[in-house]
């Protein structure tokens, strides 16, 4: 069974739509919980509290580049194309 690339397109633009919903959830829960989240993780991971906001902002920038790369850009493309 082929993949058609009508399917594809379909398929990165899901992608794309669910790991933006992600992001934002993830990014809303840090900003509403800020507290809790950096507490509960100091403890689980032995982090220290200070430096998790940056760790926690530098973890959704890496995912945002990721969404981008992967399931936008190629999502995109394929549009132009078809």
């Amino acid at each position: 069974m082929a993949i058609t690339l009508q399917q594809l397109t379909a398929f990165l633009g899901w992608c794309a739509a669910i790991n933006a919903g992600i992001l934002i959830f993830s990014t809303l829960m840090f900003m509403l919980t800020n507290r809790f989240v950096i507490g509960l993780h100091s403890r689980l991971f032995q982090v220290d509290p200070v430096s998790l906001p940056k760790l926690y902002f530098t973890w959704l920038g890496n995912y945002k580049i990721l969404i981008i790369m992967f399931n936008l850009v190629p999502y995109l493309a394929l549009r132009l194309i078809l």
